[in-house]
């Protein structure tokens, strides 16, 4: 059993809020007088540990004390309760241009934060072009870095990051502020990464988060609130963030509500579809789906229900399977407890890992959405193309909410209303492939100029 390379033990951390400025002096000569101002605590009893290969993802709202905790590991911050142990050498990516003077060249600036690193002279020259390489800031290693904009910082922190021979390697948001081709060339490196050392990656990408992390912390004011698997611990801080949105984690009755006759579910068998596929080759990209189980996890006001959901064909017959690559169509079948104006209906495809790969909504069709009544029950189906996929696991989540794009309040949300794999592909790179639908190459003939 591999050993633990980072322990954090009972750590809390206490700001002291002081309605003097000169009160914060006389604190540092006194500490007695501390105990008189008022407290704030940014974290509270945190405990966890990493063990050597792991990637910890945190998550959590602005303010939730993320950057703080991550300070405390590097040791730039103490902690007022508790302690942190590690086991070999750490390198973090904190606050923007943090460890730069902005008035050296980004080449100064490489020995200057491999320096405060532990790194020699005589290391850093020899891993120099490689870093100036990987950071492809062009000939700006050569100009002051206040003449940087946000994503070349980062390009250049990171650069120098990668080549710091650590243990445990700490990053906060940094890759929000670069380009994606950078984000993506960051991301490559940190899956590598996590062969021979430890991560933790602080993120509001829950994208990111479920790809790199074998666990997720999530924190809320400080406190420890969860801790698991990416999927369980993301799934669940969605539904706390819509609840908080909506002013309501649960339910409320209305007065007005009322609920629709029970739904007796369509028992005839599900068209089978393997027959017509025989002909086709092996390498097919055939999809197993499992039935919609009404009991599955959900969260949302509750005044919309969600009473099945199926793939169908156009000669409306519930199937059993499909192929990627195909024209596809999924059924939902909602109940209404209350009238709904603006109503939106929508969902997200994931892989196993929580990664969304693609969805949509019916704004597409209506961007002022429709109308549905109390006590009445609806069948909204959605055609779209389903991609060819690797060979795995895939859910599809669903949304049913009222509103806007940019504001809305979500009704019923249903995170594996559809379960479906892949038994056999030809996709061999990329999270899933799309149908080609044409190819052509032809001999050009060059005219000949006189």
């Amino acid at each position: 059993m591999s050993q633990d390379i980072l322990n954090v033990k009972g750590v809390g951390k206490c700001f002291y809020l002081y309605d003097q400025p000169y009160k914060r002096l006389l604190s540092s000569l006194l500490p007695s007088l501390s105990q008189k101002a008022k407290g704030f605590w940014a974290l509270k009893d945190i405990n966890f540990s990493l063990k050597q290969g792991e990637t910890l993802g945190i998550i959590g709202r602005n303010g939730a004390g993320k950057s703080t905790l991550l300070q405390i590991i590097c040791g730039t911050l103490t902690p007022t309760t508790g302690s942190v142990e590690t086991a070999g050498k750490v390198a973090a990516l904190l606050e923007l241009g943090a460890g730069f003077n902005t008035e050296f060249t980004g080449r100064e600036n490489i020995y200057l934060n491999s320096a405060l690193h532990g790194l020699s002279n005589k290391e850093v020259d020899s891993r120099i072009d490689k870093i100036i390489e990987f950071a492809e800031i062009g000939d700006f290693i050569d100009r002051p870095v206040k003449v940087y904009s946000s994503g070349m910082f980062v390009r250049l922190a990171f650069a120098i990051l990668a080549h710091l021979d650590a243990d445990i390697l700490i990053i906060d948001e940094a890759l929000a502020v670069g380009d994606a081709l950078f984000s993506q060339k960051c991301i490559r490196y940190l899956e590598e990464f996590k062969k021979r050392g430890s991560i933790v990656f602080v993120s509001h990408d829950s994208g990111a988060v479920s790809r790199l992390c074998s666990k997720v912390i999530w924190l809320h004011e400080g406190q420890h609130m969860m801790e698991g698997g990416a999927k369980k611990v993301t799934e669940a801080y969605m539904e706390f963030i819509y609840g908080e949105m909506q002013g309501k984690a649960n339910h409320q009755e209305d007065a007005n509500e009322q609920e629709p006759p029970p739904y007796e579910a369509d028992i005839s068998e599900w068209y089978d579809c393997r027959q017509e596929m025989l002909e086709q080759s092996n390498l097919r990209n055939y999809l197993d789906i499992y039935r919609f189980d009404p009991n599955g996890a959900k969260f949302g006001t509750g005044k919309i229900q969600v009473d099945d959901v199926y793939f169908i064909n156009d000669n409306n017959r519930k199937l059993s399977c499909l192929t990627g690559g195909k024209i596809t169509n999924v059924e939902i079948v909602l109940s209404a407890k209350t009238d709904i104006k603006n109503l939106i209906v929508g969902f997200l495809v994931k892989n196993r890992l929580g990664q969304v790969l693609f969805g949509e909504n019916s704004l597409l069709f209506n961007k002022e959405g429709y109308e549905i009544f109390k006590a009445k029950r609806y069948t909204a189906r959605m055609k779209f193309l389903m991609p060819y996929l690797p060979e795995g696991e895939y859910i599809m989540s669903l949304g049913i909410a009222s509103g806007t794009q940019e504001d809305h309040v979500q009704h019923c949300w249903v995170h594996d209303a559809l379960v479906f794999s892949c038994q056999s592909t030809h996709v061999l790179h990329g999270l899933f492939g799309v149908p080609a639908k044409e190819f052509t190459i032809i001999e050009r003939i060059e005219s000949k100029q006189e």
